[in-house]
């Protein structure tokens, strides 16, 4: 081939075939935070979440590295460092912010940046938004629980420990605000059965103990604990005061039983977290995030721990066995 068209062959290779590599060289880097609820050492079921998340976005075409940098912050369940953590967010001015539970959706909100929440248990009882259908603001999401759950929890407590009678449900009142709607629900549930849910308010591990420890004093007792993220980060602590006390407790989500609870009625947290990345896609392409809609969980999973069962002294129902999504022997 002479010089003359080999240039040519080259110059029209060029034209053609690079089109696609320069337009992702010349495709803006998307800027995500995502500011978690735990604390990124040993948290197993945030890392979870966020292999979910990732999966969600590479499904609708982003490159994580390439055309999308995700940056996460771990604060724990402390809201001083929640707050720390939302002001380095802040200051680094990213597209968008995805913002797991409700303490850290509380302290990312009305910063001037678009918001998608997760996990978040009362968004309009919280102030975050005006309805499920019409947030308003900049920001939307999806909701954890309804507040009805209280009450789910409290039935299938029951339903494995049919002498539970005296209840108490665990939370702070820091990191969960929204806890009251639950306990209305969860007492109503009890009344119909002649039961009572108490509040057990717990800011220490102290007061985690106090209240089993309360329990354990009077006859038939037991424990709901709530979504809750001072909870969640002491959670080795609860299951080994319930162990201790020989109390059954019903637990908020799925990683709660393999370590030792008794049983978990959740949300499915990996669907959602892979919902919110389809949120992120639409509003990095230009969707209008007043035209998202607040979305309620739509999976369900009951959980079971039969060894734990056997230690307390329960037998698990075969009727509540086969409704189990997981049961551990």
């Amino acid at each position: 081939m002479r010089r003359r068209d080999l240039l040519k062959s080259i110059a029209g290779i060029s034209a053609t075939w690079p089109l696609a590599a320069r337009a992702q060289q010349c495709e803006p880097m998307r800027h995500i935070a995502v500011l978690m609820g735990g604390v990124e050492s040993g948290d197993i079921e945030g890392q979870a979440e966020v292999a979910a998340f990732e999966d969600g976005l590479k499904q609708a075409g982003w490159n994580i590295g390439g055309n999308i940098e995700v940056v996460y912050h771990w604060p724990g369940a402390v809201l001083d460092r929640v707050r720390d953590a939302a002001k380095e967010i802040v200051d680094a001015r990213p597209d968008l912010v995805v913002s797991r539970s409700t303490p850290a959706t509380s302290v990312i909100i009305n910063k001037g940046l678009p918001v998608v929440f997760v996990l978040v248990a009362d968004p309009v009882g919280s102030g975050f938004i005006q309805s499920l259908v019409k947030p308003g603001g900049n920001i939307t999401g999806f909701a954890v629980f309804e507040t009805s759950v209280g009450g789910k929890w409290f039935e299938l407590l029951k339903e494995a420990a049919p002498t539970v009678s005296r209840v108490a449900l665990l939370f702070n009142p820091t990191t969960a605000p929204y806890a009251d709607g639950y306990l209305r629900s969860a007492q109503a549930a009890a009344q119909k059965l002649g039961a009572s849910v108490i509040p057990a308010p717990c800011r220490s591990t102290a007061d985690i103990e106090a209240a089993f420890a309360a329990r354990a004093r009077e006859d038939a007792g037991g424990i709901i604990i709530i979504n809750d993220t001072y909870l969640a980060e002491h959670r080795d602590v609860v299951i080994r005061l319930a162990a201790r006390y020989l109390l059954p407790a019903i637990y908020p989500a799925p990683i709660w039983v393999p370590s030792g609870g008794l049983m978990a009625y959740a949300v499915d947290y990996l669907d959602i977290l892979r919902r919110a990345a389809n949120y992120v896609d639409l509003i990095l392409k230009g969707a209008a995030i007043t035209d998202l809609p607040v979305q309620l969980p739509t999976r369900f999973t009951l959980m079971l721990n039969l060894k734990t069962a056997k230690a307390l002294g329960l037998t698990i129902p075969q009727t509540l066995q086969v409704a189990a999504d997981e049961v551990i022997e």
